[in-house]
């Protein structure tokens, strides 16, 4: 790959004091530069940058008797990255807290390339130790701003499963919290299985060890929760697990973490970021695990109590059928039934007397009106004597009323009891006047006021 065409900065001053531009020819694979002239101008494009503060962990300090130089790497406490840093070593002697590897500093210097080497080197002047104020602060800002991302909020929990199949652990080499996972674990429930991530669990090197196992349990199949262990130490040996990148890789993981870091009092954040918090890791496995003679002893209480209730329960039962059965309807059935036919065949006898008394009642009022209307219907006048004269106009008739609805010579019917006579008035009689009959008259005829009477 060829270098950009651009001309090279300057690389001197004239006698006069002004700066000179050397005219270079332009880069290519006919004309490239060489070794010193890249070397001259990264070293001088790295001078530009000035002084700079610069925060990290010290992970190698080398500080020879007699020497004018103290080397030192310094390396990000969150990546994998470092830098080489030199100060005079009386600097670091001087300190007002004794440094050593794992130790939190800021520094202020400035970055210098050697060109012979070809190497970058931070040249420092000035260090401050950061103090356990200063970290617990950090760490405070932090909290605060996780939480209001919302990083806190139980409802981000993943449920941790009952009995995990597989439990990945993530802790310090053969150290005493892996052994109390692990050994208490198994003497709850001797069927579970581990997937064990030995790592640095304090130092530069934590936080990119813990967040690889991390990663690679979160990947893993059979992994159903992982427990990040450590067991009690001081601030400064558990600020890898307050790192954020660390907590936000906890956050992002699909399988449930417990945090299990150091002893009750200690709080680092991926207590609150994990979705369980285990005071000790001893508490961790614990909760992860039930006690296998613990649940025993609960399943053979819970069968002898449904033992218990349910031989109850077929006791009650067994009472209750006995009673059903002492009882006179299920002695004799038939007896309800005999009682209700005789009960049935009574209502029946009674309603039968009822209506046949009813029929009699009627029929004798029934008669009785009869009685009263033929005594006084028409029927039973004519019968005793009397006649009902009908003067006869054609084929309408007419009852004669008055001695003027029948003047001589009108034709009559006069009705009896046993049928009617057909005659002709021959003339009228008025009331109180002496009755004559004509000689020519007809048999059977009548005058005046022989209309009505007894006959």
């Amino acid at each position: 790959m060829t270098e950009p065409t651009s001309s090279p900065p300057p690389v001197g001053r004239a006698s006069s004091g002004q700066p000179q531009r050397a005219t270079a020819p332009a880069n290519t694979a006919e004309h490239p530069w060489p070794v010193r002239s890249v070397a001259i101008k990264v070293a001088q494009w790295i001078d530009r940058l000035g002084s700079i503060w610069v925060e990290g962990q010290i992970t190698q300090m080398n500080l020879r008797p007699g020497t004018r130089t103290a080397f030192l790497v310094l390396r990000d406490p969150s990546a994998d990255m470092s830098l080489s840093v030199t100060c005079d070593p009386a600097l670091i002697r001087s300190s007002p807290i004794p440094l050593q590897e794992g130790s939190r500093v800021v520094v202020y210097g400035k970055l210098s390339f050697f060109t012979g080497r070809g190497t970058l080197s931070l040249r420092i002047t000035e260090i401050r130790p950061v103090g356990v104020g200063e970290l617990l602060a950090r760490i405070e800002r932090l909290k605060a701003l996780l939480a209001a991302e919302g990083l806190f909020d139980p409802r981000l929990k993943r449920p941790i499963p009952f009995l995990p199949g597989t439990i990945g652990v993530i802790t310090g080499r053969a150290s005493a919290a892996e052994h109390d996972v692990l050994t208490v674990a198994r003497n709850r429930w001797p069927a579970v299985r581990f997937q064990v991530r030995n790592t640095a669990v304090q130092g530069p090197t934590a936080v990119p060890q813990i967040m690889e196992a991390l990663a690679e349990l979160d990947r893993h199949p059979e992994v159903d929760v992982i427990v990040l262990a450590r067991g009690g130490g001081s601030v400064e040996d558990l600020l890898p697990f307050s790192d954020e990148a660390l907590c936000r890789a906890i956050v992002a993981a699909r399988t449930p973490v417990v945090s299990a870091i150091g002893h009750e009092p200690d709080n680092p954040l991926s207590d609150l970021v994990a979705d369980l918090r285990a005071a000790t890791p001893t508490d961790a496995a614990k909760r992860l695990v039930p006690d296998a003679a613990v649940e025993l002893a609960t399943v053979r209480e819970l069968r002898a109590r449904s033992a218990a209730a349910l031989r109850g329960w077929v006791d009650r039962e067994t009472r209750a059928l006995t009673q059903l059965r002492s009882r006179p309807v299920l002695a004799d059935p038939l007896r309800e039934l005999d009682h209700r036919r005789d009960e049935v065949e009574r209502w029946r006898t009674a309603a039968r007397r009822c209506a046949e008394q009813l029929i009699r009642t009627e029929t004798t009022a029934t008669r009785h009106l009869r009685d009263k209307l033929t005594a006084v219907g028409p029927a039973a006048t004519l019968a005793r004597g009397y006649a009902v004269v009908q003067r006869v106009t054609g084929p309408e008739r007419h009852v004669v009323r008055s001695i003027d609805d029948a003047q001589p010579g009108s034709q009559l019917r006069i009705r009896v009891a046993d049928g009617a006579v057909n005659a002709a008035a021959l003339g009228v009689t008025p009331l109180g006047a002496r009755t004559t009959v004509a000689p020519s008259s007809k048999p059977g005829a009548t005058t005046g006021d022989e209309t009505s009477g007894p006959g």
